[in-house]
């Protein structure tokens, strides 16, 4: 989705502070592919034989991603060390940094390197891994963050998600609402028929939706390539971008989602007591609001060095209306 930088591509000061805080230099690096970044995402070796995993990107390639880079760098900081995720090495940040003119605004962080591959979310084996990593996610952030952290004020005509601090899903959802509210914004194609059908009762479900706590800490991106396997079948959380506050459901949720277009999805939401304790309206009226939501912002966003990210959230807007019309018989 992203049109990737390099590592080679990284400014050399970057280059050179990555260097000085694994204590060797850089000698070979595999740059990764795909992901929602313009960025670079890179393993690198150094020649004391030491292993990282670097992610840098500057304001000029997306003005919103290097707030993500530091939301991720304060969860982790926040959570400390897990197995259940890769650990902070070290970050570095030119916010309001005016040493470097126009090539200012770079943030780096530096991770450990975990050994694994992305899982095979249609194989039910590694599917129910996943759910069970996800309740061990969800207990260990509630035990270790017992006061929440307090998201940063709105940015006026921006999503949530680019507000500085934790993300606010209770901003989200009313994104999600208000997105049903604009849908003649929205060219006849975009959504399927019966969702301007139905638009006042999915508004009622989105306002059941809204009335969800906003009491829990949450990962908010779990997808199959936010996650890895380690070849002792550990499952790995990376990509913290989106951390903030949210709805105790909200990750046991979103570990469900690439399965939303089957009857496995609805079935397995009897295994969650977060899920079985907000109901099938609330279930429903996420995957109703989250699906015309992205479905908008394909049409209207204009999101820099990212071509791919319309494709996928039509993609995604199609497979959760699809998910929620199943649900709702219609």
């Amino acid at each position: 989705m992203g049109s990737r930088r390099s590592w080679v591509d990284v400014p050399v000061r970057v280059r050179r502070w990555v260097d000085d805080v694994l204590g060797s230099p850089v000698v070979a690096h595999a740059d990764q592919v795909g992901g929602m970044s313009p960025g670079c995402a890179a393993r690198v070796a150094c020649a004391s034989g030491r292993r990282a995993f670097v992610k840098a990107v500057g304001a000029e390639l997306n003005p919103h991603t290097p707030t993500l880079f530091r939301r991720e760098r304060d969860a982790l900081g926040l959570l400390g060390s897990s197995p259940l995720w890769a650990d902070l090495v070290a970050s570095y940040d030119e916010d309001g940094d005016a040493e470097h003119g126009g090539d200012a605004g770079w943030v780096a962080l530096v991770l450990e390197d975990v050994e694994g591959r992305h899982p095979d979310l249609d194989d039910d084996a590694e599917a129910a891994a996943l759910l069970e990593a996800t309740d061990r996610l969800v207990a260990i952030m509630a035990e270790r963050v017992v006061d929440l952290p307090v998201p940063g004020p709105p940015l006026p005509g921006e999503p949530a998600l680019y507000a500085p601090g934790p993300h606010d899903l209770g901003r989200v959802m009313a994104e999600w609402a208000q997105s049903v509210e604009r849908l003649d914004e929205l060219p006849a194609r975009a959504v399927p028929a019966w969702v301007r059908r139905e638009r006042d009762a999915l508004a009622g479900l989105l306002a059941r939706v809204r009335l969800e706590p906003v009491d829990h800490v949450v990962h908010f991106d779990i997808r199959d390539d936010n996650l890895l396997v380690r070849p002792d079948g550990g499952v790995v959380f990376l990509d913290w971008g989106a951390f903030g506050v949210g709805p105790a459901w909200t990750d046991p949720l979103l570990a469900r989602l690439e399965r939303v277009d089957r009857p496995w999805f609805d079935d397995s939401l009897a295994s969650s007591p977060a899920l079985v304790r907000a109901g099938d309206d609330v279930v429903t009226g996420v995957l109703a609001g989250l699906g015309t939501h992205l479905a908008l912002r394909a049409h209207t966003a204009r999101d820099v060095g990212l071509p791919g990210l319309a494709d996928f959230r039509r993609r995604e807007s199609a497979r959760f209306l699809g998910g929620a019309a199943r649900r709702l018989g219609v």
